[in-house]
């Protein structure tokens, strides 16, 4: 079982001192529930450089020196995709609870291993998929849980960006589970998997490769067991853009679902935008999109204090619940690129 103090608050060391590292150390900040303890990264020095730019106390010169210390509840652990199973599953062996960055494995087996370990220690793995904590997404599946727009019947998810330094970025590498699909579509994908409920039965994706040979841009279409349909899109090699649209039989949302999210057009302190989310109640194109508010703020922030929320009430139901939602990303995450590889159709 994890060490947790007998406190309100999570004791929270990170794992690495990535850029995502700072960002989530800075925005966590203000929290009263959470609070980044220790920092860890491959020598002293790198890690204390970091500790006293982000302003943590305690630094380790190894990552296996941070999950023995027993003033250590959790770990948020954002180290390159190929190294999650190995550092998760070590987190947990320590009886750490393990916030894991997108995505969660490189494959269904990895991440089965990752929830095995954590049910054997007595621990909780969340995959920290920022937007799925934001006000807004509740607000959006509230609104198909009413039956806003009736039955979904279809969903388009879209993400992409320019992948900076392309000769050096990790994106880019295939080792390291590089991939427009693993760093951008994780996150239409996971979006897709909240709206349908389940994965899809079978998928058919084409794929563009860069010259290291990882995709740097992707469309797939999902078929469901009912007949139901999704599309994602995801690219390295694109203007930013991140977008879905919810197709019911009854109506239509549309939404941004970011990560991070302002009340401010412009001059955010930390660049964050207001996420647009709009809902169509009614079947024929002249009924007007209605404007959905929701509170906003650092979607790393909402993650961490819900996970705290579940540490600290053991909620078993809402980890289960991710849970399976994260296996079931892994899983579609596999069959989408074996069919981008192999040009075929790939069953679940």
């Amino acid at each position: 079982m994890s060490s947790q103090s007998t406190s309100s608050v999570l004791r929270v060391g990170v794992l690495g001192g990535a850029n995502i590292a700072r960002q989530f150390t800075r925005d966590v900040r203000p929290s009263q529930t959470v609070r980044v303890v220790a920092v860890a990264s491959r020598s002293d020095a790198t890690a204390q450089v970091f500790a006293e730019a982000n302003q943590i106390d305690a630094w380790f010169g190894s990552y296996d020196a941070m999950l023995a210390s027993p003033d250590i509840d959790a770990i948020y652990l954002p180290l390159p995709n190929s190294l999650h199973a190995e550092w998760a599953i070590k987190a947990a062996n320590h009886g750490k609870h393990i916030l894991c960055e997108k995505p969660l494995a490189l494959d269904r087996d990895e991440a089965a291993r990752m929830f095995d370990a954590a049910d054997r220690n007595g621990v909780m793995l969340l995959e920290a998929f920022p937007f799925y904590f934001q006000p807004q997404t509740a607000a959006m599946m509230s609104l198909i849980g009413e039956g806003a727009v009736g039955e979904v019947r279809a969903i388009q998810a879209c993400f992409g960006f320019t992948v900076g330094n392309p000769g050096a970025n990790i994106r880019m590498k295939p080792e390291l589970g590089g991939g427009a699909l693993l760093d951008a579509g994780s996150y239409p994908l996971s979006l897709i998997r909240l709206v349908m409920g389940s994965a899809p039965s079978r998928v058919d994706a084409v794929a563009t490769w860069a010259d290291s040979n990882v995709d740097i841009s992707l469309m797939a279409t999902l078929v469901y067991e009912d007949g139901r349909r999704a599309q994602v899109s995801c690219s390295m090699d694109a203007a930013n853009h991140r977008y879905a649209t919810i197709i019911g039989t009854q109506g239509t949302i549309d939404t941004e679902y970011l990560n991070h999210t302002s009340d401010q057009a412009s001059g955010d302190a930390y660049g964050y935008l207001p996420s647009q989310l709009r809902v169509r109640r009614g079947i024929p194109n002249s009924v007007p999109f209605d404007a959905v508010p929701a509170a906003t703020g650092s979607g790393f922030l909402f993650a961490a204090e819900s996970f705290a929320r579940m540490v600290a009430t053991h909620d078993t139901a809402a980890i289960d619940y991710y849970a399976q939602v994260s296996l079931d990303n892994a899983a579609t995450l596999a069959a989408i690129i074996a069919s981008a590889r192999s040009g075929k159709t790939v069953t679940l």
